[in-house]
């Protein structure tokens, strides 16, 4: 039972802590003027064989606006309560809808009154003659939302549906969003009555027959089976769900010390613990001043649902487009390159076989044209690509790292050595370049086309590249190679760090290079943590200037490109978020952008767009558009002055276009037809199906003006 009564500091108190003050409305005012409708009604149900009576909040201008679909919040009352309870939130919502905080949405208000209001919204298998259990899940997961989704223009998808209740309704929403993970993205979850691994002797869970089987009122297997623990070790991370958990602080404390698990704001924190754990399950936890009552149960339900308003969406999130290419092993996003002719390359690292070509072990490289040949080289050691450029006559460049002797001129290599490589227009290899220090790690990580044929590749070395002087732990390397992959000259440059470069561009008149420093890069000023770094040289590799970018944070660069109007457009991340710098061909910094949320965030490739802006490609795990599942796809489209004009993501429901580590995977460019291509790693299945495991390589097209597939 839920107590009606309310404490008016204890309000006060509430609110504050949530930062909600005025979240609840006061007099009427001009904000009533905007007021949603609630009305009762009844969806017939054969599981019961009867109705399933409810109310429903319409928002204001719902008829009105004739062709608009809304997402839907299913409200579950808890044990001894009716439908009526939830009708409290009205005013809230239609606050919260005016204020922009939540998107308009429809509410239905079931009521539950079948074993004496007592089901706890499973289907009971107790056959007891006082009150037998009766179907609730069936008839709610099924009719019900079947009877909303032709009656009111709802967006019939999983990804516009939140369950949401109190107490018992809290145990009901939690089953529903994870054993009807199918219907609901979103959850709900206030002071939920659930217990592990069974609930106390003198719970209502037990009273009931819920729970039950037969002539017993409760079965230990029955609540076994059907509580939390038991469906989150079967989770389908397809289908993720975002849920949202609150619990007063003044639960009522159970007298006996065997039992003090089982008060409510523990089990809370304990459900917390577990399902943040579970795969496919994003958590929140609060705990608030309050007990078992509305002081906790409607300040919890605003501050929840703004939690979850930007995922509730009645347009569907932006899935990613398949097939994938790759193996059944582990897979890596290695380049994407356009041609004038419409045809697309792709380069990745795969840990087996691509069709029917030899492997020679470890991960190989993999150049593909998509729809055309493939071409698979390396070594019985680790062999990564990181870029693929097109040339002039529909062949491609590409760069990496070798661990083994991928030339035939460097048997016994007991460190990485980055390469290139050129392949023609039908996929043979023309020539292989390996390069670096014969004792000491070196990477190639970027990769330019040089107007005459030739490549700029730029990484790292750990010990001397082609006679260079190291200055610390790693030094940045930055090498012109001719049209016959001869190294013209090379460049390393440091300070007592780790110096890396991870991004290169280049025009006629210059080349840049972007990286990471952890120390002073020689000629920048430290600007604390791990610093980002610009570089520009000329033609022939004479350093014009370097300055670091960043904050006092950890930054890096790791993808740049020349904009249209002659701006050099860097991009990679500041302490978690995007971070965008342009600057000019004097080193004179334009502009600086930093793009975040709640979660991790990260640049990886700069496209130049013919106005002059530019699309910036990386992964989120925020809502900086409408998510999809872990870290997604982000597409961050700047006008020339670096203002944002448009931000999407897309995606799966697991990790896309960042590697377990929290590190970007992924590369774009621009095709012939204006589109952006995308490529990158992703850990998910692609629309459809399809995946082949353990991390597998997508190809996107997408609309620059749209951010999506």
């Amino acid at each position: 039972m839920s107590r009606l009564w309310r404490i008016v500091g204890g309000v006060a108190v509430i609110l504050l802590a949530l930062g909600l003050a005025g979240a609840l409305p006061g007099p009427a005012g001009a904000e009533r003027l905007r007021a949603g409708t609630l009305t009762t009604a009844a969806a017939p149900s054969p599981a019961l064989g009867g109705d399933i009576d409810y109310t429903v909040y319409l928002p204001y201008g719902y008829d009105a606006a004739a062709a608009t679909r809304y997402p839907v919040l299913y409200l579950l009352h808890g044990r001894g309560d009716t439908m009526a309870a939830w009708t409290r939130v009205k005013d809230d919502l239609d606050k919260l809808i005016a204020d922009k905080e939540v998107p308009p949405v429809i509410a239905v208000l079931p009521d539950a009154p079948w074993s004496d209001r007592g089901n706890y919204y499973v289907d009971s298998a107790y056959t007891g003659a006082d009150d037998p259990g009766r179907p609730v899940e069936t008839a709610f997961t099924r009719d019900l939302v079947a009877h909303v989704d032709a009656t009111y223009r709802t967006a019939a998808h999983r990804g516009a549906r939140l369950i949401g209740g109190y107490s018992m309704g809290g145990a009901g929403a939690l089953r529903y969003s994870l054993a009807h993970s199918d219907l609901f993205a979103n959850a709900l979850v206030l002071s939920p009555a659930v217990y592990k691994p069974l609930p106390p002797a003198d719970s209502s869970a037990r009273e009931f027959g819920a729970f039950g089987s037969g002539d017993e009122r409760f079965s230990d297997e029955v609540y076994q089976r059907l509580n939390y623990p038991a469906l989150l070790s079967g989770r389908d991370a397809d289908t993720p769900v975002r849920m949202y958990i609150a619990v007063g602080d003044d639960e009522w404390a159970n007298p006996d010390p065997a039992d003090a698990a089982h008060d409510l704001d523990y089990e809370a924190a304990t459900l917390y613990n577990s399902v943040r754990r579970a795969d496919g399950v994003a958590a929140e936890f609060r705990v608030i001043d309050g007990g078992h009552d509305w002081d906790v149960w409607r300040p919890a339900f605003v501050d929840g649902l703004k939690h979850l308003a930007p995922t509730l969406s009645a347009t569907p999130p932006a899935g990613l487009p398949g097939p994938v290419h790759g193996t059944a092993g582990a897979d890596w996003a290695g380049g994407v390159a356009a041609h004038p002719d419409g045809t697309t390359t792709i380069g990745y690292a795969a840990s087996g076989p691509v069709a029917g070509q030899p492997y020679a072990g470890g991960l190989d490289a993999v150049v593909s044209r998509v729809g055309g040949w493939t071409t698979q080289f390396g070594t019985p050691a680790n062999d990564r690509l990181y870029g693929v450029v097109p040339t002039a006559d529909g062949g491609v460049l590409a760069a990496g790292y070798t661990r083994g002797d991928l030339d035939g001129a460097h048997p016994g290599s007991p460190a990485d050595d980055g390469f290139v490589t050129r392949l023609t227009a039908a996929g043979q290899r023309t020539w292989l370049t390996q390069a670096g220090d014969p004792a000491k790690a070196d990477r190639f990580y970027a990769l330019a086309a040089a107007p005459d044929g030739g490549a700029y590749v730029a990484g790292y070395s750990s010990g001397s590249f082609a006679g260079g002087a190291a200055a610390g732990d790693k030094d940045a390397v930055l090498a012109r190679l001719d049209p016959a992959g001869k190294v013209v000259w090379s460049r390393q440059f440091g300070g007592p760090g780790e110096d890396k470069a991870y991004a290169v561009a280049a025009d006629a008149q210059g080349v840049y290079v972007a990286g990471s420093t952890s120390a002073a890069l020689a000629g920048t000023t430290p600007l604390g943590g791990t610093d980002g770094w610009l570089a520009r040289f000329t033609p022939d590799g004479a350093r014009d200037w370097v300055t670091a970018v960043g904050g006092t944070g950890d930054d890096l660069l790791g993808g740049v490109a020349i904009a249209t109007n002659g701006t050099a457009v860097a991009t990679g991340s500041s302490d978690g978020d995007v971070l965008t710098v342009a600057y000019t061909k004097a080193g004179k910094q334009k502009w600086r952008v930093v793009t975040g949320g709640r979660g991790a965030e990260a640049g990886a490739d700069v496209v130049p767009l013919p106005d002059g802006g530019v699309a910036v490609v990386g992964f989120t795990g925020s809502t900086l558009g409408l998510p999809v599942g872990g870290a997604d796809v982000l597409t961050l489209r700047l006008d020339a002055r670096g203002r944002q004009v448009g931000v999407a993501q897309y995606g799966t429901a697991r990790d896309d276009a960042a590697d377990a580590f929290g590190e970007e995977n992924v590369y774009a460019t621009r095709a012939a037809d204006g589109r952006l291509l995308v490529t990158g790693l992703t850990a998910g299945s692609p629309v459809g199906g399809g995946a082949l495991g353990n991390g597998d390589v997508f190809l996107a097209s997408v609309d620059p003006a749209k951010g999506t597939p």
